[in-house]
């Protein structure tokens, strides 16, 4: 099956390049023709329209930041679905809306193709390594052609339901992520102040009931100073928002939810739209004066796992 991807930033280059190591007849594309190079210097192949890399291909991936560039790459002239026909699929890899996803995936299988929405999560060391988790929503039929690619993409790959399942838990997760590093963010703060030091502090975060994924990982990179994790509060914003609509449009009040958007915001009117993350601690580095780093922690994420072979993950109940 010749497969093509379409947006090689920080999360899909990773993406494209486990399919590339794991000998995939891959091309490629992205508005910056120069990130695409070394794919191309790899063996990738490289095409001038989404139209045209649909055409030549049996499967094109998005994974696009935001769902108006993946509007634009769908529906655009010389877009996707000019090139989409009978036995052709689409995977959406980006995070998005799911009435968005639904909407686009209709027009698909308008064409005669099919649809599936994959997103991530895990961080952008673990897409690097083929280790990162995967939600699919799609038909099953779908899914069952879709899988062995996904396994190459991903090591746990979930089957959410129909199309817009995926979505919903992918911004789902992204919520909890966000109020964690909220969280660990004061936690650090407020030990350092009362005393405590911080590589002591983080040891005991992650082997107690407080850890979280985020602690254990986003907390290292806060902790050496560098707080890049390869995602900006732009992102952030666009994700908790997405999560904040769908409670609103299922009329749950949330509580948090609001208070976690306000932190952000702020965050990007002090270091930038598109200022790392992690940076949000900096609003109580400012606050308190203190200085929330530590030696001995590492400048980015590493995933430390050897790369595996993908497996579906099966819910329990269905087991």
């Amino acid at each position: 099956m010749k497969v093509g991807f379409i947006g090689l930033g920080n999360a899909g280059g990773k993406l494209a390049g486990s399919l590339l190591r794991n000998g995939k007849d891959l091309t490629v594309r992205d508005l910056d023709r120069d990130v695409a190079q070394q794919f191309i210097d790899q063996g990738a192949k490289w095409a001038d329209s989404p139209r045209e890399m649909m055409a030549v291909c049996d499967l094109v991936i998005t994974c696009l930041p935001s769902p108006a560039a993946c509007s634009a790459v769908m529906e655009g002239e010389g877009g996707i679905l000019e090139g989409m026909g009978p036995g052709k699929i689409w995977a959406e890899m980006s995070t998005t809306d799911e009435s968005e996803v639904m909407r686009l995936a209709a027009l698909v299988e308008a064409k005669g193709g099919e649809a599936i929405e994959c997103p991530v999560s895990g961080g952008c060391h673990r897409a690097a390594t083929g280790n990162i988790s995967i939600f699919a929503g799609c038909k099953r039929e779908t899914f069952d052609k879709m899988l062995p690619f996904l396994t190459v993409l991903g090591r746990r790959v979930l089957h959410t339901g129909e199309i817009g399942t995926a979505s919903k838990l992918k911004v789902m997760t992204n919520y909890l992520a966000t109020a964690n590093l909220i969280t660990m963010c004061e936690a650090l703060v407020t030990m350092k102040a009362a005393g405590l030091d911080l590589a002591t502090t983080w040891e005991a975060m992650v082997i107690s009931s407080g850890t979280s994924f985020v602690a254990e990982t986003e907390g290292q990179v806060i902790l050496n100073g560098s707080r890049d994790i390869e995602f900006t509060m732009d992102l952030v914003l666009k994700d908790i928002g997405l999560f904040q609509k769908l409670a609103e449009d299922n009329n749950v009040p949330l509580e948090v939810s609001p208070m976690i958007i306000d932190i952000m915001k702020d965050g990007q009117k002090r270091y930038g739209e598109r200022a790392n993350s992690d940076d949000i601690i900096r609003r109580l580095e400012d606050a308190t004066g203190l200085d929330i780093t530590a030696p001995g922690f590492p400048a980015l994420m590493v995933d430390d796992e050897p790369e595996e072979a993908g497996y579906e993950v099966v819910p329990r109940n269905r087991q």
